[in-house]
């Protein structure tokens, strides 16, 4: 524990990297940037924003790491997450040399060293590749480290603590432990968190997976571990709970999980910085951006997460919202009416023209100098169409207006 600090749950949301690969969806390049930008203003400590290696992604990360620099995408951290091989790390320094944040990820499990590796790499040998990664990237300037053990969930727990110990030895500022088939129960990862918090002296990171509907209950009883041995905590969320077959812990639940719940409410600190009021945009935006609804039983931001129609609960929710509401809609910034177009709209895609796209653009209250300035924009707006394949939003024309030339970026691919 640091001398006069309390420690803290911090959250790094991993829509980008986890989230999109779930499968049958993607994300636009200007989609994942927009959701940065939300995180962002919600105060999450850092976004997992893509791989680095990836050919398609290096535009979209440097210019997502411009905007950092700007001030757009600030105080989040913006980190990358590799494969733990010295190869994958330097290529990430090649490709985005000023991404200063990374995950390096290997399995430990016997499951995943004998019957994926196979033969590759034993338990000693992934121990070496990691820690060779690991030096290779402080080498080379990264700021900040997490070690994920893949599999940690199935990993034998004396050979997971000496793995975190090698890791910390070579450099690494966290160890991500990775219930990686959500095969973990709140009572199992408590105390395998907590004895590894205790012997090897690391923050603990906590990526968990929802295969058996646990997976926010987990991430949570696995925080609470890594702050009574006395380290920091750190929680992997998504949006929605976008994730790998039955996905990651939600991020919105997260955040009330550790606010409101029995015996983690006020003992427990999350970063101050978190801004719950936010959390029915992000949630709108991103169901938007995947095409996938909301659930109508979300925690927070579903359709029915206020709604009372049996009478007995109605009677009681007006008497006093306290009887049946354990938090205010107010808190997640729910509650304005929404107000949906129904006569003629005007829309802005990639056939737009020049009159159309002005109308669009003056509804915004947003004009332009010049007819060549517009014509530039309305180029842009017509390539972000294209990739996100679906009207754009008032923010997204927004940052495409403001940033023309960082927009222009991540609107380009080259095989």
């Amino acid at each position: 524990m640091k001398k006069g600090k309390e420690n803290r749950i911090y959250l790094i949301d991993v829509t980008n990297r986890d989230g999109v690969q779930t499968s049958r969806i993607c994300l636009a390049k200007l989609q994942k940037t927009m959701l940065n930008i939300y995180l962002n203003e919600m105060g999450v400590f850092q976004s997992e924003l893509g791989f680095p290696v990836t050919r398609h992604e290096t535009n979209y990360l440097n210019a997502n790491i411009e905007l950092a620099a700007k001030g757009v995408l600030s105080p989040i951290r913006l980190e990358g997450w590799i494969r733990a091989t010295v190869s994958d790390v330097e290529t990430t320094f090649e490709r985005t040399p000023k991404l200063k944040h990374l995950n390096l990820s290997i399995s430990t499990s016997d499951q995943m060293i004998i019957n994926k590796f196979k033969g590759k790499l034993d338990h000693e040998g992934v121990i070496k590749e990691m820690t060779a990664a690991v030096k290779r990237a402080r080498k080379l300037g990264a700021e900040s480290i997490g070690v994920n053990a893949e599999d940690a969930s199935r990993s034998r727990l004396d050979y997971l603590v000496r793995f975190a110990i090698a890791a910390r030895q070579a450099g690494a500022d966290r160890i991500r432990y990775c219930d990686t088939l959500g095969c973990d129960s709140s009572f199992t990862i408590y105390d395998r968190i907590k004895t590894l918090a205790q012997r090897v002296g690391l923050p603990i990171e906590m990526h968990c997976h929802n295969d058996l509907g646990m997976v926010v209950g987990c991430s949570i009883a696995g925080a609470k571990a890594a702050i009574d041995a006395g380290q920091d905590a750190y929680i992997n969320t998504t949006v929605n709970a976008m994730g790998e077959r039955a996905g990651n812990a939600d991020l919105v639940s997260v955040i009330l999980a550790i606010k409101y719940a029995n015996g983690i409410s006020g003992k427990y600190i999350l970063d101050e910085r978190v801004k719950l009021n936010h959390a029915w945009k992000l949630a709108k935006y991103a169901s938007y951006a995947f095409g996938v609804p909301i659930p109508i039983n979300q925690p927070g931001v579903g359709a029915n997460a206020f709604a009372h129609e049996s009478g007995i609960h109605a009677d009681g929710a007006l008497k006093d919202r306290r009887n049946y509401e354990l938090y205010d809609f107010e808190e997640l910034g729910r509650g304005e009416p929404e107000i949906i177009e129904t006569g003629r709209q005007i829309t802005a895609g990639e056939y737009s023209g020049i009159k159309g796209f002005r109308n669009v653009y003056d509804k915004l209250e947003i004009k332009f100098k010049n007819d060549k300035e517009a014509e530039k924009i309305l180029e842009l707006v017509r390539y972000a169409n294209v990739h996100t394949q679906k009207p754009l939003t008032h923010d997204e024309l927004r940052f495409i207006a403001k940033y023309p030339e960082i927009a222009k970026k991540i609107f380009t691919m080259s095989p």
